[in-house]
């Protein structure tokens, strides 16, 4: 927050749906911090943990939260929910932000904005896990839009030709495009405890299969996920300003720029923009096969 404002570094209250636009409305006072001011606060709480500095920044990053809850409005949860959510992870953006390494926080942050309201979402839309992989996790979350864009919205399975076109794009198999599709037409959850047939004793449950992976597989993958998201942040250090622009903008987003646009940014042709983004991958590239080598080595020793 800037010096001498009066507006509190305090999180408005969220008492659901009905205190929505009152919210939405609050947290416009808080104003929008210069890269110096968000540089100072960051190694305020960095260096002290000065609780008015972590405030300031989750504060004045509260309507990019709202901003990408209102994107995920079409999973039939109450938008209050998936703005709480994703507080919790701004706040935990805020905590583990570096800003020595030169990325604005909320370049940093809106990723553990989405994956906070990503994990709820999966968790209240079905008791039973609906991905266990990166790419069925990627496919819930893309399958709507998919289907708009080939305007596959007719009851039913999808035409054998648009679940081939799904599942190529976004790297998952026929079989998960098809279950994933039929899962979600179903809605939210129904109780297990609900008989098969109304002249049966059989439950659902009878016929439940545990598909979950083991407790240990699901940590390892939790520790690869996290290992790999830090050499990622270790490796970027290797670029320099516009190349890690460029390549945030074009490959780390899930609303890529185009060439054209970044072109119009800094004054060059798309030629070159595209040029600079294929140089910045392959450094990239090489800086990560590096750590990752280094760590092997660690692990060795």
């Amino acid at each position: 927050m800037a010096s001498g404002s009066n507006v509190p570094a305090t999180i408005p209250a969220l008492g659901g749906e009905a205190s929505l636009n009152r919210y939405l409305s609050e947290i416009k006072k808080f104003p929008i911090l210069s890269p110096e001011q968000e540089y100072m606060l960051a190694k305020r709480f960095q260096e002290h943990q000065d609780p008015e500095a972590a405030a300031q920044l989750v504060t004045s990053h509260l309507r990019l939260v709202a901003k990408i809850a209102m994107g995920y409005r079409g999973y039939g949860l109450p938008v209050s929910e998936l703005i709480s959510e994703g507080n919790i992870g701004l706040m935990q953006g805020v905590k583990k932000f570096e800003p020595d390494r030169g990325f604005r926080l909320a370049t940093y942050a809106m990723w553990w904005i989405r994956a906070s309201i990503q994990e709820f979402i999966l968790r209240s839309w079905s008791l039973v896990k609906m991905g266990t992989t990166a790419a069925q996790k990627k496919l819930f979350f893309n399958l709507r839009r998919m289907k708009a864009k080939l305007d596959a919205f007719e009851d039913g399975d999808l035409h054998p030709d648009d679940v081939a076109k799904i599942a190529k794009d976004l790297g998952v198999t026929a079989e998960e495009v098809v279950s994933m599709n039929r899962r979600m037409a179903m809605g939210g959850d129904t109780s297990l405890n609900v008989p098969m047939r109304e002249d049966s004793e059989s439950q659902w449950q009878d016929w439940l299969a545990d598909d979950e992976p083991l407790q240990d597989q699901r940590v390892a993958e939790a520790q690869e996920a996290d290992v790999r998201h830090t050499m990622l942040v270790e490796a970027m250090d290797d670029l320099n300003e516009r190349e890690k622009h460029i390549l945030t903008e074009r490959r780390l987003t899930d609303d890529p720029k185009t060439l054209e646009e970044l072109s119009q940014v800094y004054g060059v042709s798309r030629e070159r923009v595209r040029q600079i983004e294929v140089r910045a991958f392959e450094k990239l590239q090489k800086a990560m096969m590096r750590l990752a080598g280094e760590k092997r080595l660690l692990a060795v020793g």
